[in-house]
């Protein structure tokens, strides 16, 4: 089946879109979430990177921290590309992240084993998220569904933004929605209006876009709304979206 042609039974699935604040303007993050907020998006994607599991480095809990005081009210969705994700959790939790999201590839440089990891967050009072880079297959998520409240398929190589979004993840994402249909699914990478339809369609209902939103001279409440119709009728299957 064409990669494109990837088409989910309609599920019920709450539809989230998530701007990255990496590809906001970093010396306004705090002017830039309360805008995004303001033109519908329901969470804030944040990237923390430290430099091992993947080649950049961006911010952390004292940034995290700074943006909870500007927008207590938001939920932070704080997507750990780390090395020992368990050593990070009391970090983020008292920093006000919302859900912790670490990298299944990242349980190897941890002491802690996958399900201690999703035991310490939910400790910390922190939705709990599991992500797959490109080349880590679906199956090796599978024993940890029931333990997870989201499953991140990365659509681009971790560790930079603006890259090109990655159609044969697709596979994987209706590999999930099939198997688990009351399970939420984050797409992140290259995701923006011209490419939505296909994540959708698949079951994606997460949806982390970066320069899709902060674009100059766009509105962002164009791309957000493009987006969340895309879910809602492709994925949804409600017609009138």
């Amino acid at each position: 089946m064409p990669q494109w042609q990837c088409m989910c039974k309609p599920h019920s699935r709450c539809c989230i879109i998530g701007p990255s604040m990496l590809a906001s303007d970093l010396a306004n993050m705090c002017g830039e979430a309360k805008s995004v907020l303001a033109a519908g998006a329901d969470e804030l994607h944040l990237d923390v990177m430290d430099g091992h599991l993947v080649p950049n480095i961006t911010f952390g809990s004292p940034v995290i921290a700074s943006l909870r005081k500007s927008v207590p009210e938001a939920f932070l969705d704080c997507h750990m590309m780390v090395s020992k994700p368990s050593q990070w959790v009391g970090d983020i939790a008292k920093a006000g992240g919302s859900r912790y999201t670490f990298h299944l590839e990242a349980i190897d440089t941890d002491e802690v084993n996958v399900a201690g990891v999703c035991r310490l967050i939910r400790e910390h009072d922190m939705k709990v998220g599991v992500a797959l880079k490109p080349g880590t297959g679906v199956e090796a998520v599978a024993p940890f569904i029931s333990l997870v409240d989201m499953v991140l398929v990365m659509t681009v190589e971790p560790g930079f933004g603006g890259q090109s979004f990655m159609p044969n993840m697709m596979p994987k994402v209706l590999s999930l929605r099939t198997d688990c249909p009351d399970l939420d699914i984050q797409v992140d990478g290259g995701l923006g209006p011209k490419t939505i339809d296909e994540a959708a369609a698949a079951g994606a209902n997460f949806i982390v876009a970066g320069s899709a939103v902060f674009k100059p001279g766009v509105d962002p409440s164009e791309p957000i709304g493009t987006m969340r119709r895309s879910v809602m009728r492709l994925g949804q299957g409600k017609a009138d979206a």
